[in-house]
């Protein structure tokens, strides 16, 4: 497969400043405003300031007067600081030791189907919800179940060999194989070959979603 240039320059580290404090200063506005059930138009309304400029201070692109941020924190119902925290606070990571995963039963698990979760993440800076899962599948493993769900999923299968389905295509997977799709279509193993079988399932998925 020909390499594919990434989107974004994971190297690309920022520096802490003015455009770092807008960034932070729209996530937290822009968090806020989807807690409270508002649009961004009802928003700029509500502290009399153009759906433009809603805009640029949402994404970062403007920075706000104070003025500007105590009418936001006004309409927003919440205390001027709390529009700030997002570029003091630190972001968040899970650091699991091997044995310690959390042993999960999801909708449609059977006999045989052991699932860990090896963490989860979910903060204000992003909209998105992660969760890593470990799989075993023994060879006690009972007729596996089709997953629907929202968002999207990666599987690296580490031991074993299956045919996993994703709609109406099959794809025969062994040790070092990996497959990534959207996750709101009927998807699982549509047979095992060779069990044991383990595999990382990485499901990602908009907050307030459901798996």
């Amino acid at each position: 497969m020909k390499a594919a240039a990434l989107l974004q320059d994971p190297h690309a580290l920022r520096a802490r400043g003015e455009n770092e404090l807008q960034a932070a200063i729209g996530r937290e506005v822009r968090a806020s405003r989807k807690r409270h059930g508002m649009t961004a138009c009802e928003l700029a309304d509500a502290a009399n300031i153009s759906v433009g400029m809603m805009s640029k201070i949402e994404n970062g692109l403007r920075s706000a007067s104070l003025s500007t941020l105590q009418a936001l924190s006004r309409a927003l119902c919440v205390p001027l600081t709390a529009l700030l925290r997002g570029y003091e606070e630190e972001r968040g990571a899970v650091f699991v030791k091997a044995g310690a995963e959390v042993a999960v039963e999801r909708r449609g698990t059977r006999a045989g189907h052991q699932y860990n979760l090896l963490g989860y993440i979910e903060s204000s800076f992003n909209p998105v919800a992660v969760e890593p899962y470990l799989i075993t599948l023994s060879d006690d493993t009972d007729t596996f179940p089709l997953f629907q769900h929202e968002g999207m999923e990666f599987l690296y299968l580490l031991e074993g060999e299956m045919t996993y389905r994703h709609g109406t295509n099959l794809y025969p997977m062994a040790a070092g194989d990996s497959l990534l799709f959207e996750a709101d279509c009927p998807h699982g193993p549509e047979h095992l070959s060779r069990r044991p079988i383990r595999l990382l399932s990485i499901i990602s998925y908009p907050q307030g979603g459901e798996v």
